[in-house]
């Protein structure tokens, strides 16, 4: 069983457990339930913005342990202050270390849009995002149906939230729905976890004008964003490249200061 068919098994009978636990009547009492939402797709294309997506990662099944012990009011807020469109949190705890907590916190101490990461499989996991305080949800096309993709995002909608679809594979892009605020090319392959952008540029030239395309893994260095952005890239979710340091902000902010640079230097 590949790892995302092992995460996914999990996911479901997790899902399972916490409905049991957290009936949804309990959080719609949540004080995030009715509260607005932060547009993800307006801050990525914000031009006093880098477009980069930070994320928030402790581990992952590729890579182990990251950064276990990391400070999310910490980082989050100095990924902010660093210049990043917006925050992206973990909250896997069994493949990534991560929990609902995790947002919590980061919700707590920053106005900025916040994705919630995970596994989606489940109605049920789409309210709970909402009531953690996310502003938009991760959809993966290689583990939903066209239907599915299309359900879960009508019913992100209605409760105020984005989506961010995300596809490893060209026979994936079937599964496009319009509808969708942002389309995700993830730069790594699933089976070897090599990682490959000519692979994701030819992927996003498939994708219908206008369509806001996220940049996803594998970005090592601030030319990977100038070459992404010259592909039609809007926006670049980042993780284990801050995550590995040991002040993940100050290397955000080093990195987007260096992007800043190039593109300063391409463009006079």
């Amino acid at each position: 069983m590949d790892i995302l068919k092992k995460i996914i098994t999990h996911k479901r009978k997790e899902t399972e457990e916490r409905q049991r636990l957290y009936p949804l009547e309990l959080l719609k009492k949540s004080i995030h339930f009715a509260a607005p939402c932060v547009s993800l797709k307006q801050y990525v294309l914000r031009p006093d913005k880098s477009g980069i997506i930070a994320e928030f990662k402790r581990r992952s099944p590729s890579k182990g342990n990251i950064n276990l012990y990391a400070d999310v009011e910490k980082i989050s807020i100095g990924y902010m202050q660093a210049g990043a469109s917006a925050l992206s949190v973990l909250t896997d705890e069994t493949f990534f270390g991560g929990s609902n907590d995790d947002l919590k916190t980061a919700r707590k101490f920053n106005y900025c849009p916040i994705l919630r990461k995970d596994f989606v499989v489940d109605e049920y996991q789409i309210y709970e995002a909402k009531a953690i305080g996310a502003d938009a949800i991760l959809l993966i096309a290689a583990v939903l149906s066209r239907q599915e993709i299309e359900q879960f995002t009508a019913l992100a909608h209605r409760l105020g939230m984005e989506v961010l679809l995300e596809f490893y594979a060209p026979e994936e892009l079937e599964k496009y729905v319009p509808d969708a605020d942002l389309t995700g090319i993830n730069n790594r392959n699933l089976k070897d976890f090599s990682v490959n952008f000519d692979h994701a540029i030819q992927m996003a030239r498939q994708l219908p004008a206008g369509t806001l395309k996220i940049a996803e893994s594998g970005i090592r260095q601030p030319q990977d964003i100038v070459l992404l952005k010259n592909a039609g890239f809007d926006g670049f979710l980042i993780g284990e490249l801050f995550m590995r340091e040991v002040s993940p902000e100050t290397a955000c902010r080093h990195f987007i200061r260096e992007v800043n640079e190039l593109q300063k230097n391409r463009t006079s």
